[in-house]
């Protein structure tokens, strides 16, 4: 059985057999629910303030996380293992209930969300287990039977380009291949807001590429995305902003291009003189070239360098074990 009392399947969204694929409630599916009624469309798919988790023995997974998340927006959430981002997407999924602060998920409190309401999502998990027997077109014109507005069976298939496995028991994809009908899986019913879990986890560079196409168009269709990955230069291509999750708490949040602050993002001048190799922080780099060059010359390995995401990063991963190591415990 999976986290949320279903079996194992790509989605979290429906019940489902052992195989993963959903089954039917008597004579009634998620076609026949409405939707829930939220008054005016809000701005926001995902609203939380001040979450916090404890779990048995006092341990704070969560202190104090607060972020939103834009409608149409893809948003990034970063950090190391253990920082708990899994807590958090957990309780947005309706899974785990928070200790306290709120969480707001399509105008609806996660932790009373029912079928009607995880049918306006899309999961895509990180690891889905053993993969069912049936086709692609098969097992996803199965799951499309169970949504009100699913999108097209063959437009699925040819968006995540597996048009030519279409007759192919998933059971004999290869592991990318298979990722790719998770993903199809998590998009067939036109989700408001889609769960990304350590996607391209496993994928080579070119496979990589592809997926993040796929994600462009559903960024196009107007999909919000919350995205999980250890791939920094994956936030960076696909996200709008992020949130950089550390020791439970939020350590920076907002655009990609303005984490931690404008002090983060200072670019350094470097060049050798006299032996020594030298550095300046500067919001004018190239004025300080240029003085370089006025009283130098040539300067010896002059270089402009220029913070990226993984630099403001590790900067604050550095920050908590420094905090970590000061307070007596384990970097």
């Amino acid at each position: 059985m999976d986290r949320s009392g279903f079996s194992q399947s790509p989605l979290r969204n429906l019940p489902c057999d052992a195989d993963g694929v959903p089954v039917r409630e008597g004579t009634r599916t998620t076609a026949g629910l409405a939707l829930p009624q939220t008054g005016l469309m809000s701005d926001h798919v995902v609203r939380v303030d001040g979450l916090r988790k404890t779990y048995r023995g006092g341990f704070e997974a969560l202190r104090g996380v607060s972020f939103d998340i834009g409608r149409g927006e893809t948003f990034a959430l970063l950090g190391p293992n253990g920082a708990g981002k899994s807590t958090v997407i957990e309780i947005l999924e309706g899974y785990r209930d928070r200790t306290s602060g709120e969480a707001e998920v399509l105008g609806v409190d996660p932790h009373r969300g029912g079928l009607a309401w995880k049918a306006r999502l899309g999961i895509v998990l990180q690891n889905t287990g053993e993969a069912p027997t049936a086709t692609v077109r098969e097992l996803l014109a199965h799951f499309a039977s169970f949504y009100p507005r699913s999108r097209d069976v063959e437009e699925t298939i040819a968006a995540v380009g597996l048009t030519e496995k279409a007759k192919v028991s998933v059971r004999k994809l290869s592991g990318g291949q298979r990722r790719r009908v998770d993903v199809a899986l998590g998009i067939i019913g036109r989700p408001e807001l889609l769960f990304l879990d350590e996607p391209t986890t496993g994928f080579d560079p070119e496979v990589r590429r592809q997926f993040w196409d796929l994600i462009r168009d559903l960024q196009r269709d107007g999909t919000s995305i919350l995205l999980t990955t250890h791939y920094l230069d994956e936030a960076a291509e696909l996200a709008e902003r992020a949130a950089i999750l550390v020791g439970g708490q939020v350590a920076s949040v907002g655009p990609i291009d303005e984490l931690g602050g404008p002090d983060a993002r200072v670019p350094l001048v470097r060049w050798r003189e006299g032996g020594e190799v030298r550095e300046q922080r500067t919001q004018d780099p190239g004025g300080v070239v240029a003085a370089l060059h006025a009283r130098l010359g040539e300067p010896d390995r002059l270089e402009v360098v220029r913070p990226s995401l993984e630099d403001v990063y590790l900067s604050f991963l550095g920050d908590e074990a420094r905090r970590t190591t000061a307070a007596g415990g384990v970097a």
